[in-house]
């Protein structure tokens, strides 16, 4: 493309700048080929003339589009150059707060000098799982494709974290391992990730000090190994150290420090622990104050030594080992202090008595003249002879220095190893990923040895990451299968062979190293001589012959050659070292327990001058140590450096390249200068170069078609993408080599993609004026119509006017055409109604001949036709009658056959017996029905006799009445003459009453006169209190209206006070309800982990611990579910110390806080054990007064009932002989004839008598039974817990005396009637009875001698327990003795071992005794209740005993409870024990809910088992309801263990158990739950047990149930969400496809299918239907449901808030259609009011956030007071990530960001950013009562339960 195109006016280029490195202008005047200089304006307005190179004419860089700036990968830029990386980097890091950018492969990091909220767990898993580049860039993004390539690929991988100091390498490393930590599921086990990160705290002491740009700079390199297991989880780890930088132990540059270490024990040494090393302040030591800043700010060294102990002692280093390290450490310091004077020239001395040396004696256990004598002097060894020398001052300080940096280094290493002893286990490794922690390019002013090896080490792996992003680059060109030609990359193997090849800079280094004499001067000239003019990458300075200047990959560095082989052979004088190794103080023996004799290459001490050197002949016996001791640091350091080369290529290598952003460690500031230097030594620019010159930019053929579809006409569409884009392309750049066309993507050069987005803004730009055009001209055209409208108006009135002159005109003109009209119509009329006349007689003679016509020829065919019907009739009457003849005919032979055989048959019954009998029978019959109807009326007469005479004796009654009338009619006679009488008088009365009346009248006037008067003057007095109580009520009024104002506001106040305390009460219950299902989780997790660790011990074959067996826990399956927390964490514990045989340090920490809270758990238990005691003795002892009075009763009442049965029986005898004696006593002849009275009689007690025999034969057989049952139960209840009730009989008599007195009272009330037994009754009935009793008493004596036995086991067990106890006594002794033979550390673990076992022990022994205790009560308290109703029972018993014995009883007492047998079904199901395995496997464990969920009614299985418990319950079972939900609940937990991740099988178990919970609460008893219940349901209750705990027990397991529900239903729907919500176009061609350009790893992306808004929809109906089927309470479903919509919600915004190629316009409102698709599945399922809407707010928002202005203040306010469900730090987020995808939208300024932030500073909120989706809503469960009856169930036989027993 000619440069014409594209410097054009207005394009943008970079031009260099002195201060920005790189600055931004425009053209002001088109490019012309040939033109000398560009006119440009500057952003300021400046306008600058920028001339190009005369030679090179090379043209100024292009500036990438707007809508370009700000990607995450810098390999999008269409312009791929150093100033656009440099600007994108800029804007993302000061605008928009980003540190983190993509540069293909490689993870840009800049240090923001800031902590910010990005690293949290929430952000570890909204990117586990997620392919690199579909979420912003993150160091937890490159960790998740290094994790899972290691998964997938079963290949080790490896992360490159390289930069120079204080660019944050460690942070990086850091945060890379504590994500692997997260994700690899090992935050549980071993704390295999707590070591590893706690082994940073220890390195960085160690290892890391305060440089001139970093206060915290690495001064090592470090690769960590991270081993996984089969499963990926961390299992270990192992660390190599490179390159420690022992000078600086010596020497400091100004404001530099030592190591960390070294000020943090001088902090300390106030402290007494310290006060043995003899420290002080770092400023009175040599080697601490050289740098002049021994304080760093904000960093408290006190504080970092305790972190450095405490990581200490988390990987097992013991405070004794931690007492010497820092002896060591104080030694080195005290060394460092010893001041060597001159004795002469050639000798030194130390003063006698240094404290310094002093010290470093005592500290070092070696003695102070053998360390004085080597200080100064050195040992020479010749052929022949030794002998000792005198060193200068200068040679023994040097010698000193370097004892000191040889002693660290011994340290660093030996701590090191021991890091890496406590990270190894025994888990063999499957894999491993690798964090490489190593210094980056460096250059200072002095460059000395160390610098020389970082700088060769960097060369290494830019070498292998140059060779890894061509190798990347060529397998995605040949992938898509297009041709390519071979980039040229720089490649920095010349650099690395002048390093480290034969005769290179190492090789000459070593080589002058085994020279006697050699020295940094002649190894200098070696090098100009060697390569100064063979290499043109060496090059000597001008102004100095020793230097040396190498020309690598990022820069051209100057190395001083002084001090490059003093460091090279780090020489140590031998005798020093033996002095070391024949110390007193362990630790330092053990740190040089490995060091030979000869300790330099060349077996001398580093000295210059007179120095004399004379070679070591080594001994033949050490030939192969004095090698390997030979070599150099170079050579090492080259080895080492190798090995790691070796295993980084043997992994997949990630490379994260940290940038320093500025020197003074400003929070986002960004120096260019700085910046572009670090990207030009990290070879980020050069993976940029690389990729510029093959094709950067690369499209997927969909991408390109919505991105450029503006760009096409309707004819250029075509169904095949590829063949559209090819066509469009050709069209659109002509240069074909621009462009290549791959299998799914096209491939651009650089350049092409800003060329078609600038072809693109053209087009929509001309499409923009098009619309401007359009909108203007409907103005236009709005403004005409107006003016022609009005202009119409004119017009209309004007020939309106014209118009009614015109009509008036028109009116006259039409009457005079109307007058014409009508005579013309009537001279037409006329004429036309004569033709008519006319007309109208001819069709009438027509038509009558017609009709004649026609006529006729109808009667000739009717005529015809009945001469036809009637002679086919006579031939069919004809047929008929001979069918009819034959028919009969054949009749009666038949019926003649059938007569005939009748007839025989009759002849031959005739003569028979039989025949006769059935007629005497007959008559026999006939008989009785006539003796029948003469009794019949016979009664008949009698009756009407009676009412004969009760007629009579009513018309006597009758008559009687009348007299009695008569007589009082005669008295009222006399009465009235009498009134008459009393008249008179009272009309003379009348008289004078009528004078007094007048005389009261004249009163009266006188009075009304009066109360006239008062009336008026009252009537006044009214009127005047009337107004001053009007005055009054609007006072009252007013005061009213302020009372009410008054209490209005006082009301609302208390609402909204109410409201608030009780929203307050809501929010407090719901955290305290989801604190207890938290709980929960964390107690299956535990249950969990406790079932792998039994798993572990059975497969282990370590030797196992002292366990306590199974029996010494209680028999009760159900007990860990009673158990508290802490008793399931301390069984945990106690299994892994069973496996592991050993505490680690951290676990030591832990048990012992753990101990204390045993300690006070134990005591609370014997407390309340005590109380529980207690209050059971008082309990029994008042059992005991009752039940003998009960006991005393009943024994009564059996005499009593057997006294009551010979009566009756008596009874009987009398009544058959009254029977028999009439039946003598009537001599008439038909007395015995039927219908007599006598024969009446007979009938009569006959019935009678077989209907009482039938009763008492019933009550024998059920007292045999009754016997049998209670036999069996005696034999079973031995075996129980709980003695039997006859059993407590027995055991309450005190002693043999009353047992015999009882049994002496029985058979005396026995005896008495045993003479009689066999008279009383024919059948011997009450003799069973009797017999009956016997065995009653017979089980009695057994039962007394089996509690005997049970007393004399009990003794045995006592004795057997205090064996135990002596046994444990010598135990202890012996532990006691073990513990003082070993070191007081083991000594101090092994006690505190031993003192949790022994605690943990007694507190479950006591917990299981508080429990059985519990068991006893309620079993006591529940046979007090029998008790009290049978005592009621035998006192209603006792007073009916009391009647006479000629007197009739119906119903006879029982002596027992026996119950009768319903003949309905009574709603439960028997079974037998042996069974219940098998009704578990059949209804839970191998039950398929697709079959029950379709075929059968809903929560079938869960009616069933309680349906069998109801059994269980009835018949009192204790053991076997305790068994079956025991099982239940296990079955339930295991079918879900086993199929958890199958949604349908844990929604089925929900329902069924929500549904098991619902029937124990509305059968329970309680009315609460008894509202509902039909009069049925409510007999169904359960009658002995109260199961109030186990219903706590089930609620937990239905809570438990619904997490795994949850989590499964997260499981399916977490692949879905991203792709649904936010990847997928569900409105089509609404949002473009922006240039991302992104090159993801091929091997990170799988092949998933992709999902879109309906795939969601779908499945969300899917889980909805599931459970209807299943029957989940419909409140249950809401909860669910909204549980989804949270888990959506939250995925998608934490996706769009991670994503910043989703934050735009067009996103937004696919999200809010989306949005609006889920509330109509939601209305489509009722499910509105559920509250699932409400948690899409915050989503909501984010939408509208996208898409409203973001301009101007009122914007800022509107967004503040419409983002309410968003936080301050997500509102800011999504600001900042606000991209626009065309260039006519523009981006959010930092001003308003600011606005924004300033607006929301008083917001009271969670700087959380991401939302929580592990968060679960507490689960309710609303009680639900069940209409169906249990009794109409019906169990099908598909479920294999056959062997269950209705009842």
């Amino acid at each position: 493309m000619a440069a014409s195109e594209l410097y054009t006016k207005c394009a943008r280029v970079w031009i260099p700048d002195t201060e920005e490195v790189w600055k931004s202008a425009e053209l002001s005047k088109d490019y012309k080929s040939g033109d000398a200089s560009l006119q440009l304006m500057l952003e300021d307005g400046t306008s600058l003339e920028h001339k190009l190179d005369p030679k090179t004419k090379n043209l100024p860089y292009l500036r990438n589009p707007d809508i370009l700036v700000g990607e995450n990968d810098l390999t999008a830029l269409s312009y791929l150059h150093e100033p656009a990386v440099l600007h994108n980097l800029k804007v993302r890091f000061v605008d928009s707060k980003l540190i983190y950018t993509y540069c293909g492969i490689v993870l840009v990091a800049i240090n923001p000098y800031e902590t910010l909220p990005i690293y949290g767990t929430d952000i570890i898993n909204a990117y586990s799982g997620q392919n690199m580049g579909d979420m912003d860039p993150h160091i937890f993004a490159v960790a998740e494709e290094a994790y899972k390539q290691m998964a997938r690929d079963e290949r080790n991988q490896s992360i490159i974290v390289s930069g120079e100091s204080g660019a944050g390498k460690t942070v990086s490393a850091k945060y890379a391992m504590r994500y692997f930590a997260t994700v690899s599921g090992s935050a549980s086990e071993a704390n295999v990730e707590q070591k590893v990160l706690a082994s940073n705290p220890i390195m960085e002491a160690i290892g890391n000090a305060k440089t001139t740009r970093n206060d915290n700079s690495s001064r090592f390199g470090k690769y960590i190994e991270i081993g996984f297991d089969n499963r990926f989880r961390i299992i270990g780890a192992n660390m190599r150290t490179y390159l420690l930088e022992k000078s600086r132990v010596v020497f400091q540059a100004d404001e530099e420090r030592n190591y960390h270490i070294f000020y943090q024990l001088c902090a300390s040494s106030h402290l007494p622990e310290y006060k043995n090393l003899k420290l002080s302040s770092a400023n009175d030591f040599a080697y601490t104050r050289q740098g002049r800043s021994p304080v760093i700010a904000g960093v408290d060294d006190t504080k970092e030594l305790c972190t450095t102990r405490h990581a200490f002692t988390l990987l097992g280093i013991n405070e004794t080992y931690q007492k010497g390290l820092f002896q060591v450490l104080a030694a080195i310091l005290h060394l460092g202090n010893v001041e060597i004077k001159d004795r002469d020239s050639d000798s030194s001395v130390i003063p006698p008595n240094n404290r310094h040396l002093t010290a470093f004696c005592e500290l070092v256990g070696v003695s102070y003249q053998d360390m004085t004598q080597w200080l100064c002097h050195r040992k020479l060894k010749t052929a022949t002879e030794t002998y000792i020398k005198t060193l200068p001052r200068l040679q023994a300080t040097n010698a000193r220095d370097a004892l000191s940096k040889h002693i660290y280094a011994k340290l660093f290493n030996w701590i090191v190893e021991h890091v890496n002893k406590a990270l190894i286990t025994n888990v063999k490794q499957h894999s491993f990923i690798g964090v490489l922690d190593i210094y980056g390019f460096e250059t200072f002013e002095i460059n000395s040895f160390e610098q020389f090896c970082i700088n060769y080490a960097n060369e290494k792996l830019q070498q292998q990451f140059n060779m890894h992003v061509f190798k990347l680059e060529q397998e995605e060109y040949m992938k898509e299968q297009i041709p390519w030609t071979l980039i040229d990359f720089y490649d920095n193997q010349p650099c690395i062979n002048l390093i480290e090849a034969k005769m290179g800079i190492l090789d000459l280094l070593d080589e002058e190293c085994k020279m006697p004499k050699g020295s940094d001067d002649s190894w200098a000239q070696k090098l100009y001589n060697t390569h100064l003019k063979t290499s043109s990458l060496f090059e000597k300075p001008r102004m100095s012959n020793r230097a040396f200047i190498v020309k690598h990959f990022a820069d051209k560095v100057e190395y001083q050659c002084e001090g490059f082989l003093e460091k090279n052979k780090d020489t140590v004088n031998e005798e020093q070292i033996n002095v070391l190794k024949a110390s007193k103080f362990d630790l330092l023996v053990e740190l040089f327990q490995d060091e030979e004799k000869a300790t330099s290459p060349t077996g001398q001490v580093p000295g210059t001058g007179g120095r004399t050197r004379l070679s070591v002949k080594p001994d033949k016996g050490r030939d192969k140590s004095s090698k390997e001791h030979k070599k150099t640091v170079g050579c090492q350091f080259r080895n080492s450096l190798a090995m790691l080369m070796e295993t980084l290529n043997a992994t997949t290598p990630h490379y994260v390249r940290c940038i320093k952003p500025n020197d003074f460690k400003l929070a986002f500031t960004f120096d260019p200068k700085r910046a572009v230097q670090q990207l030009r030594a990290c070879g980020v620019l050069e993976t940029i170069r690389i990729s510029a010159a093959g094709f950067p930019s690369r499209w997927t053929y969909q991408e390109f078609f919505s991105r450029y579809r503006v760009l096409m006409v309707q004819k250029d569409v075509l169904p095949d993408r590829k063949m559209t884009c090819r066509n469009v392309l050709e069209k659109l750049v002509q240069d074909q080599d621009k462009y290549q066309f791959g299998k799914t993507k096209i491939f651009f050069r650089a350049g092409q993609v800003a060329y078609l987005e600038k072809l693109r803004a053209d087009k929509l730009r001309v499409a923009c004026i098009r619309i401007q055009k359009t909108i203007r001209c409907w103005l236009a055209r709005k403004k005409y119509l107006r003016k022609r409208s009005a202009a119409i108006t004119i017009q209309r009135f004007t020939r309106g006017y014209q118009a009614r002159c015109l009509a008036k005109f028109m009116r006259r003109t039409q009457a005079a055409t109307t007058i014409q009209k009508y005579r013309r119509m009537y001279v037409e009329k006329k004429r036309y109604r004569q033709k008519q006349a006319a007309a109208l007689v001819m069709q009438t003679i027509l038509r009558a001949y017609m009709a004649r016509q026609k006529y006729q020829a109808l009667v000739r065919e009717h005529k015809a036709v009945i001469i036809q019907r009637h002679v086919r009739g006579w031939l069919a009457r004809c047929w008929y009658k001979r069918c009819l003849v034959s028919l009969v005919y054949l009749q009666c032979c038949f019926r003649r056959m059938k007569a005939r055989r009748q007839l025989k048959k009759l002849k031959i019954e005739a003569r028979s017996v039989e025949h006769f009998k059935k007629l005497n029978k007959g008559m026999e019959n006939k008989i009785m029905q006539l003796q029948r109807r003469i009794d019949e009326q016979t009664k008949e007469n009698r009756s009407i006799n009676e009412r004969l005479n009760g007629m009579e004796i009513s018309h006597t009654a009758e008559s009687e009445r009348l007299r009695g009338d008569l007589n009082r009619l005669r008295g009222v006679e006399e009465e009235a003459k009498n009134k008459t009488n009393q008249v008179n008088s009272l009309l003379e009365e009348l008289e004078r009453v009528k004078k007094e009346l007048s005389s009261t009248q004249r009163e009266k006037k006188t009075i009304e006169d009066w109360a006239h008067t008062y009336r008026n003057e009252m009537e006044k007095m009214v009127s005047e209190l009337k107004e001053q109580n009007g005055s009054l009520k609007k006072e009252k009024d007013d005061l009213n209206r302020s009372i009410q104002e008054q209490s209005q506001q006082m009301t609302e106040k208390m609402a909204r006070a109410i409201a608030q305390e009780t929203q307050q009460l809501e929010t407090d219950l719901n955290e305290e309800r989801s604190r207890y299902q938290n709980l929960l989780t964390e107690h299956l997790r535990l249950e969990e982990k406790y079932d792998d660790l039994k798993e572990g011990m059975a497969s282990s074959n370590a030797k196992p611990g002292h366990r306590r067996t199974d029996s010494t826990h209680s028999s009760n399956e159900s007990e860990y579910t009673y158990n508290s927390e802490y008793a399931e964490l301390e069984e945990g514990s106690r299994a892994r110390e069973d496996v592991t045989r050993g505490i680690d340090t951290s676990l030591t920490l832990k048990l012992q806080k753990r101990l204390t809270e045993l300690e006070q758990e134990k005591q609370s238990l014997r407390n309340e054990l005590e109380n529980k005691e207690d209050q059971f003795q008082r309990a029994r002892a008042r059992d005991d007064v009752e039940f003998k009075k009960a006991r005393g009763a009943e024994l009564e009442y059996e005499s009593l009932k057997r006294q009551e049965l010979e009566s009756e029986n008596k009874k009987l005898k009398h009544n058959l002989a009254e029977m028999r004696q009439s039946l003598l006593g009537d001599k008439a002849a038909g007395a015995g004839a039927p219908g007599s009275p006598a024969y009446k009689v007979l009938l009569e007690q006959l019935n009678s008598s077989c209907e009482e025999l039938d009763v008492r034969k019933e009550e024998v057989l059920i007292l045999r039974s009754q016997l049998v049952s209670q036999k069996e139960a005696m034999h079973h209840k031995e075996t129980m817990t709980e003695p039997s009730i006859y059993a407590e009989d027995v055991s309450k008599l005190k002693d043999a005396d009353e047992l015999k007195q009882a049994c002496i009272g029985l058979k005396d009330t026995n005896r008495s009637a045993a003479p009689d037994f066999h008279k009383l009754n024919e059948d011997g009935e009450l003799w069973l009875v009797n017999q009956g009793l016997k065995e009653t008493i017979r089980l009695l004596e057994h039962q007394l001698q089996t509690q005997r036995r049970s007393y004399d086991s009990e003794v045995e067990t006592l004795r057997g327990e205090l064996q135990n106890v002596k046994e444990e006594n010598n135990r202890q002794q012996q532990l006691l003795a073990q513990n003082l033979q070993l070191p007081p550390e083991a000594r101090i673990e092994a006690s505190l071992q031993h003192e949790i076992t022994r605690l943990t022990n007694e507190n479950l022994d006591l917990m299981e005794q508080l429990e059985k205790q519990d068991r006893t009560i309620r079993k006591l308290k529940k046979q007090l209740k029998v008790y009290s109703k049978r005592i009621g029972e035998m006192g209603a018993g006792q007073t009916e005993g009391q009647t006479s014995p000629g007197q009739m009883v119906d119903e006879p007492i029982h002596p027992v409870n026996i119950p009768r047998r319903e003949k309905d079904f009574q709603g439960m199901l028997e079974y037998k024990k042996e069974d219940e395995l098998k009704l578990v496997k059949n209804l839970i464990l191998e039950l398929k809910p697709r079959g029950v969920a379709v075929n059968l009614i809903p929560g079938l299985p869960a009616y069933i088992l309680f349906m069998c418990l109801r059994h269980a319950d009835y018949v009192n079972d204790d053991q076997k309801v305790r068994t079956l939900l025991t099982s239940t609940i296990n079955s339930i937990k295991k079918i879900l263990k086993k199929r958890g991740d199958d949604f349908e099988t844990v929604s089925f178990w929900l329902a069924n158990t929500c549904r098991f919970l619902h029937c124990l609460k509305q059968y329970s008893g309680d009315e609460a739950f008894m509202k509902h219940n039909s009069q049925r349901q409510n007999e169904h209750c359960l009658s002995n047990f109260d199961l109030a705990e186990y219903r706590q027990v089930i609620s937990d397991l239905a809570i438990q149930i619904y997490q795994q529900l949850i989590k499964c239903m997260e499981n399916i729907l977490q692949p879905m969400i991203v792709s649904g919500m936010l990847e997928h176009e569900t409105i089509q061609g609404v949002s473009g496809v922006k240039p991302t350009g992104l090159r993801k790893r091929t091997s990170s992306i799988a092949d998933e299918g992709t999902y879109t808004l309906d795939s969601i929809l779908r499945q969300l109906s899917t889980f909805h239907s599931t459970m209807c089927q299943h029957g989940t309470d419909p409140e249950l479903i809401k909860q669910v449901v909204k549980q989804q919509f949270y888990i959506i919600g939250a995925v998608t915004l934490n996706n769009l808030l991670l994503r910043k190629d989703m934050c735009s316009w067009s996103k937004g409102m696919q999200i809010r259609y989306n949005v609006s698709q889920l509330e109509e599945w939601l209305r489509d399922k009722g499910l509105m009011m559920c509250g699932a809407k409400e948690t899409l707010e915050p989503l909501i928002q984010a939408a509208q956030l996208l898409q409203v202005k973001k301009k101007t203040d009122e914007d800022a306010e509107a967004i503040c007071s419409m983002c309410l469900a968003l936080t301050t730090s997500q509102i800011v987020k999504v600001l900042n990530l606000y991209t626009p995808v065309n260039e006519f939208e523009e981006r959010v300024s930092v001003a308003f960001i600011r606005t924004i932030q300033t607006r929301l500073r008083d917001r009271c909120e969670s700087p959380q950013l991401l939302m929580d989706t592990k968060m679960i809503y507490p689960v309710t469960f609303p009680f639900s009562p069940s209409s169906l009856a249990l009794e109409t169930i019906q169990i099908p036989g598909s479920l294999n339960l056959a062997f269950l027993t209705r009842v």
